[in-house]
């Protein structure tokens, strides 16, 4: 017998003798017990890309676009307060069965509290206040590829605080504790922290937000990093313009507009970043079009044309050239 069908049968099992066994249990009592159970979602990701080098080389790829498998449950600790977790599991290498050594790698994982009259406070590894607030661009994107950022703050180990909304102003705050034998933290410990504001009112929202990029070797320096987003909405059209600084590492801007219509999506993108060190300048346009087939399931294609001032920014099939053009179409199906 397979190993699913055995993990079904034992699932069945479990299932029947702690729920159904319970017969005596009223409607109400029921509906409640089901309310109470951890919910479980997930998603298959795939994509088919082409990329090709000027001057160098072009590839054909199809890959797992980041599959995940995912269980967060919330519940009442006391009158106004909530205690939630948060496991999403990646790493499934869903586009071929013979390279995949099942799921293996960590996407999120925290639990907190949270409360009307105080905010939230959860502890963990998750997206950082300062990329959920900041990074608008490049977290919008499916494929994603040569879409810029100058922060080093990652997501694990992570203690993050957002505050109640206070007439449309939230304050964000969150800080990685690494200890002296943490990788992330180079060879001593190390605590960087970010500080986000963001205000909104009506149709516009702004947020302001600094990375302090204290996490040792792996950061180009401990230059603060800071980041200005602004985005508008106007029924089916937003635009969202972003601005990133780090002293003797880059500037980026980047613009964003998105028009949805029906069942249809249509994104232009344009993104800029100027080296400090070296004064060569790249940037990247991206068209992306998604049609969502159900409530479940979306298809799309995404175009990345990007050029830089450097010759050999872009190399491939081992040779080098100073533009790079990716041609990507994707299928979604999450629950």
């Amino acid at each position: 017998m397979k190993k699913t069908l055995i993990a079904s049968a034992i699932a069945a099992a479990t299932f029947s003798g702690s729920v159904f066994a319970q017969a005596e249990m009223s409607a109400s009592e029921l509906a409640a017990k089901m309310d109470s159970m951890p919910s479980v979602y997930g998603n298959i990701q795939y994509v088919l890309k082409h990329t090709n080098v000027d001057g160098g080389g072009s590839e054909v790829e199809h890959a797992d676009n980041g599959s995940t498998l995912g269980v967060k449950h919330d519940h009442e600790i006391a009158p106004g307060i909530t205690g939630f977790f948060k496991l999403e599991l990646e790493g499934i290498n869903a586009d071929d069965k013979s390279s995949s050594d099942g799921i293996d790698a960590l996407d999120e994982a925290y639990v907190g509290v949270k409360g009307d009259s105080f905010g939230q406070i959860w502890v963990g590894s998750d997206d950082s206040v300062y990329e959920s607030a900041i990074v608008k661009i490049g977290n919008f994107h499916e494929v994603g590829s040569d879409i810029f950022g100058n922060y080093s703050t990652g997501e694990g180990d992570l203690v993050q605080y957002m505050s109640p909304s206070f007439g449309g102003l939230t304050v964000s705050a969150a800080v990685q504790v690494n200890g002296d034998s943490d990788t992330k933290g180079g060879a001593d410990k190390s605590y960087p922290y970010q500080l986000v504001a963001t205000y909104a009112v009506d149709a516009l929202e702004v947020s302001f937000g600094m990375d302090s990029n204290d996490g040792g070797a792996a950061a180009d320096n401990n230059e603060n990093s800071y980041g200005l987003t602004a985005t508008y909405s106007a029924g089916d059209f937003s635009v969202i313009g972003e601005y990133q600084t780090r002293k003797d590492v880059n500037d980026i801007v980047g613009v964003m507009g998105v028009y949805t219509m029906g069942a249809n999506q249509f994104a232009l993108s344009y993104q800029m970043l100027d080296d400090d060190a070296s004064g060569d300048k790249k940037d990247t346009i991206i068209l992306q079009a998604l049609h969502n087939v159900s409530d479940h399931m979306y298809v799309y294609f995404e175009g990345y044309l990007s050029g830089s001032d450097a010759a050999n920014e872009y190399t491939l099939e081992g040779a080098s050239g100073d533009e790079q053009s990716i041609a990507s179409v994707g299928a979604v199906y999450y629950f």
